[in-house]
């Protein structure tokens, strides 16, 4: 890790204030153009807080208290994990605390920079942690969550209206037709589950470097399969609760829509925690396997987002205070915050060097 470079505090604080200044300007030529266009904006917000304003107290309780599992047993997940790697150094507070932290930074930063954060946070943790055996620890706990990933689109690519329904009538008269598309469809499926296990058979792989609970399976399914199977458990809760307080309809398939869009929204998103683009995807989604209206699944997402930020960042602050204090706190969540920083920007520099390098092999 390079040394991250001093700024002056005075120089840092006028920096952040022209990038606000300069994204207020952005989103108030936005609405000043879609203004002039004909589009209601201020119609369309005040329409927007009405819905949001009909949740009650009690359903952001819930979710809240729904929310809060989600992240403690996710945490749980990675202290499994790295007690396996370093044991008698690992406590489990302050791995759930650097993990909450990350959540709640990825919520409001670009480029995952919390996942860096708590991973450098629990190198400041753990006496013999290092850079890789936090990588690695990494790799292990996403290879529950690779699985359920590639369980939820695949479900959803089969419960796709028309995927699979067959005319009888159809089947009678073309029979090559049909045998044709079954045969098609299955070696597509095959295609399909063979490179999404040798994702997961890579990140074991990897992960088996630094992963030392990946030696004991049984443990490994206690102590990290289990709770971060609970975690998911508890994601799709959150999403049930606040499709209910819309009056959607909550099923498995719904939240699985939900869940799934979501998920595609975070992996092509160039916004901070995916805002708008999580909007986009899940209003989408819930048009097609419910027919919910576009305003309604927007109100739906759009509160759902704002309740679980606001919550992911208090929970992470009064974590913080509580497990190391404001003062001590707030040095190691900044000292790994510029790491962060700096490890994403190194892995961008890499990236640009291998497309250079591959552009270059080409030319030759």
């Amino acid at each position: 890790m390079t040394t991250a470079a001093v700024e002056h505090p005075g120089k840092g604080r006028t920096r952040r204030l022209v990038e606000i200044g300069l994204w207020l300007l952005g989103v108030a030529a936005v609405v000043g153009i879609l203004d002039l266009l004909g589009v209601d904006v201020k119609g369309w917000f005040s329409s927007l807080w009405t819905s949001m304003k009909s949740v009650s107290v009690g359903t952001i309780l819930v979710a809240i208290v729904l929310q809060t599992g989600q992240t403690v047993f996710a945490g749980l997940s990675y202290y499994g994990i790295l007690s396996a790697a370093y044991p008698r150094q690992v406590k489990l507070a302050p791995i759930v605390t650097a993990y909450a932290v990350g959540v709640a930074m990825n919520n409001f930063l670009p480029a995952n920079i919390g996942t860096f954060v708590t991973l450098l946070m629990f190198i400041a943790l753990i006496p013999a942690a290092t850079l890789g055996g936090s990588i690695a620890a990494y790799l292990v706990q996403k290879i529950f969550f690779t699985i359920a990933g590639g369980v939820i689109y695949l479900y959803l690519f089969l419960s796709v209206p028309g995927s699979f329904d067959l005319n009888l009538g159809n089947i009678s008269a073309h029979p090559v037709w049909t045998v044709g598309i079954v045969v098609g469809a299955g070696f597509l499926i095959a295609i399909a589950a063979r490179l999404f296990w040798s994702k997961v058979k890579k990140l074991w792989e990897q992960a088996r470097e630094g992963g030392a609970i990946l030696a004991h399976p049984k443990r490994y399914l206690t102590r990290v399969f289990l709770p971060s199977f609970i975690s998911y458990v508890f994601k799709f809760a959150v999403i049930g609760v606040f499709l209910a307080a819309f009056a959607i309809p909550v099923t498995f398939e719904s939240m699985a829509w939900v869940a799934g869009s979501g998920s595609l929204a975070n992996v092509a998103s160039f916004t901070p925690g995916a805002v708008g683009i999580t909007q986009a995807t899940n209003a989408l989604a819930l048009d097609i396997c419910c027919n919910v209206p576009n305003a309604t699944a927007v109100a739906y997402s759009t509160t759902q987002q704002l309740v679980t930020t606001a919550w992911n960042a208090l929970f992470a602050v009064i974590l913080v205070i509580v497990v190391f204090g404001w003062t001590g706190g707030k040095a190691l969540v900044s000292t790994s915050y510029e790491g962060a920083k700096e490890q994403v920007a190194e892995q961008k520099e890499a990236r640009k060097r291998k497309r250079a390098e591959k552009k270059a092999q080409k030319e030759e």
